[in-house]
């Protein structure tokens, strides 16, 4: 059986991926790299989250528990326009290596799940990585599911985040409209 590497950013959009994998035959091992994830609260919510859907449906984890706010302030400081670029690139970049230096046939990610993510450059540098390092990429438009997933993670009663991760998108979400004044 093939296995792959599925990176989570979370446990409700774990749900829907890991059937459809597991339906196509692969054998699927989770891997939750979210050094950008803000504030530290939001990050233990989604790890513990994670933690409980991996236990229910016997899957097996690889954590990394980084939290690396300095980093990020760093890096987005005068670039928050291109932040989904950078927090993509670095959590695909870590999951492409360690697939490839595990032995895994391939790897994916639940971002390419969520309707709130921009899913063509999220496989454009999935895409590009793999090909740069060697490695197997699984795409699929895991979006298909979207309903169902939910749905799901209602039932499970799963924590659900309202946000992408970064505080700039929490602002996005919650703050008032600057556009507006």
């Amino acid at each position: 059986m093939k296995k792959v590497l599925l990176h989570i950013c979370c446990g409700p959009c774990t749900l829907y991926p890991l059937d459809q994998l597991r339906q196509k035959g692969w054998s699927v091992h989770g891997f939750f790299y979210n050094p950008y994830i803000q504030p530290y609260q939001e990050f233990k919510k989604r790890l513990e989250t994670l933690q409980s859907v991996a236990g229910t449906r016997e899957l097996p984890l690889i954590l990394r528990e980084d939290y690396d706010l300095t980093d990020y302030l760093r890096k987005m400081a005068f670039r928050e326009e291109n932040r989904c670029i950078v927090c993509y690139s670095k959590r695909l970049e870590a999951t492409a290596r360690l697939a490839q230096k595990s032995g895994f046939d391939a790897f994916t990610t639940t971002l390419l799940f969520s309707k709130r993510q921009q899913h063509n450059l999220i496989r454009e540098l999935a895409a590009c990585t793999a090909n740069r390092l060697g490695v197997g990429f699984v795409y699929e438009d895991f979006r298909e599911g979207w309903k169902l997933g939910q749905e799901a993670a209602r039932e499970l009663k799963l924590y659900r985040q309202q946000y992408c991760g970064c505080i700039l998108s929490e602002k996005d979400r919650y703050a008032p409209s600057q556009k507006a004044r």
